[in-house]
């Protein structure tokens, strides 16, 4: 009992905060070990590597079910502009620890930007009456911007590996930072599942939604933070470039397949889930960024659910076209005069 609590002593208030969460990393972990003897699978005898797959499986939940709205919405690109100001968020946690030795986790910053850069967007929508996409490239800009800035400046003696931040790496994601996603984690599930109905209304018809007495703008600013905490979360094993490819490859692939809002948020996040699982065996084995594999994967995953889709359609109007011969054949024949 000692050692267990020696383990999870906190050695920072933010250790305090998420020693629940350590704790529940921790018996993940046995999991994963017994798994990996009944298994004989490498990739599980590693702890770093048990943190990765439980990051990918709630990145493949959280990317895909926020999403499902965004793309319905024509906010598809709204996870690149967010992607690109986390980037920015790291860059000031990163220097802000090399110059001020502040020792903040780049990750919180990065969800502290990317939830002012999500807020801004939506402001100079309103302010100006700008379409969503100058927004979102103003933001991006600024975004990557003061990113690039603080990483050149040398003040300080800073120097960072910032491969890890551009491209993601199974082996940097911490236990402190698999413990805030978690937490994203929670947030971002807990919030849909509270306001699915008032999302998906606003989604589809806002003047609706206002003339019910829908706060529209303030689920509209709700659902960019939300984007941009799932951003920050994916970024760990996606990487700044890839990260937006998961909120809307598996969407993509499932409207293929999907007839409904429903079905095609359950299939999006299986789609995603069998992305992420096979990536990062992938990765792992052929010893390859993990984000770029994941994404290979996922939209070879969408290449398939396109020829599926169509072989569905095609045997549908076939079967369709069938029933009409066979209805037309066995009509009586209409009676003839002489």
């Amino acid at each position: 009992m000692t050692t267990t609590f020696a383990i999870f002593a906190q050695s920072s208030p933010l250790d305090a905060v998420l020693s629940p969460v350590y704790w529940l990393l921790a018996q993940w972990s046995v999991l994963m070990f017994r798994l990996a003897e009944t298994t004989g699978l490498e990739l599980l005898q590693y702890q770093y590597m048990h943190r990765a797959v439980l990051v990918g499986l709630c990145i493949g939940v959280m990317a895909p079910l926020i999403g499902t709205f965004l793309v319905h919405r024509q906010l598809a690109l709204i996870g690149d502009a967010l992607a690109h100001t986390a980037f920015a968020g790291v860059a000031v946690g990163l220097f802000l620890n090399a110059v001020l030795d502040f020792g903040v986790s780049p990750y919180l910053t990065a969800i502290i930007v990317a939830m002012i850069a999500a807020l801004s967007i939506e402001l100079i929508s309103e302010v100006t009456d700008a379409y969503n996409d100058v927004s979102m490239a103003i933001v991006l800009s600024t975004g990557f911007a003061l990113g690039t800035t603080l990483i050149s400046l040398n003040a300080g003696g800073l120097s960072v590996g910032i491969d890890q931040y551009l491209f993601g790496n199974l082996a940097t994601v911490s236990r402190e930072n698999a413990a805030i996603l978690l937490m994203l984690f929670a947030v971002i599930v807990g919030t849909v599942a509270l306001t699915r109905n008032q999302l998906l209304y606003v989604t589809f018809d806002e003047t609706a939604a206002e003339v019910a007495g829908i706060p529209v703008n303030w689920y509209n600013r709700t659902m960019v933070v939300l984007t941009a905490l799932v951003v920050v979360g994916a970024m760990q094993i996606m990487g700044v470039i890839l990260v937006a490819a998961m909120l809307v490859v598996p969407v993509a692939g499932a409207a293929q397949v999907s007839r409904s809002f429903t079905g095609s948020l359950l299939s999006s996040v299986v789609l995603a889930e069998l992305a992420v699982v096979v990536g990062i065996g992938l990765s792992y084995y052929g010893e390859a960024t993990a984000g770029g594999v994941i994404v290979l994967v996922a939209v070879a995953i969408y290449v398939a659910c396109i020829v599926l889709g169509r072989l569905r359609t095609a045997l549908g109007e076939e079967s369709a076209a069938e029933t009409a011969r066979i209805d037309a054949g066995d009509r009586d024949p209409e009676p003839t005069t002489d």
